[in-house]
This record gives structure tokens, C-alpha cells and sequence, in this order.
């Protein structure tokens, strides 16, 4: 999934990529993790990451406190882009996630 991922990105999507992508790390997750030994992380930046939620079977971004510990859990079964870019919207459009409700964002 990840190499397919890569393989579909451009330009500032991929340079973000390069920047936050990391080598996958089992990380817990206290409230469903347990099951499995805890969720794939794929990336960081801040206090957020990208794991793979295998429950759901999709990529989600949670917070981060503890590096190796996810704060929460989230079961959006986004595909790797769309968390990435979703991720990335964060970061461009003023904290808010691409498509989710709330006050204007201010371009």
C-alpha cells in the first residue's frame, strides 16, 4: 500500500511525503490496539502521525503525547493518500481537516 502510494504522488504532495514518512513502527493504542499488538505507524510530523488502523483496514491521523503511543483512536478507512493529504490540509488550510465542518478558512 505505501509503495503504491509513493508511486501515485507529485510534486509537494511527495516532498511532504518524504518529510513525514517513516520506516513502519508497531505503536500502541490503548483503547483497540491490544488486539494486534498495537497499529502501524507510517508517518510524523509534530504531534500527529499516519497509522494503519488493521480493524478497520484503512489510515488514520491521530495526536501523539508519547512517542510510541497513539493518544486515540480513529476509524476513518482512508487510503494512504487521502490521510496524507488530509494531513497536509492540516497543516495549509489553518488546522482543519479538507472537507470537515467548521468556520470559514481564510486563504
Amino acid at each position: 500500500m505505501i509503495h503504491s502510494t509513493e508511486n501515485d504522488l507529485h510534486g509537494d504532495f511527495l516532498n511532504f511525503w518524504d518529510l513525514i514518512r517513516i520506516d513502519p513502527e508497531k505503536w500502541v493504542e490503548e483503547e483497540y490496539g491490544n488486539e494486534g499488538g498495537g497499529f502501524w505507524v507510517v508517518a510524523l510530523i509534530g504531534r500527529k502521525v499516519i497509522y494503519y488502523n488493521d480493524i478497520e483496514e484503512g489510515f488514520n491521523i491521530s495526536n501523539y503525547t508519547i512517542y510510541g503511543t497513539i493518544d486515540d483512536y480513529v476509524c476513518n478507512q482512508d487510503d494512504l493518500q487521502c490521510a496524507m493529504m488530509n494531513l497536509f490540509g492540516l497543516i495549509t488550510f489553518g488546522g482543519r481537516i479538507i472537507g470537515q465542518a467548521g468556520p470559514p478558512v481564510n486563504l
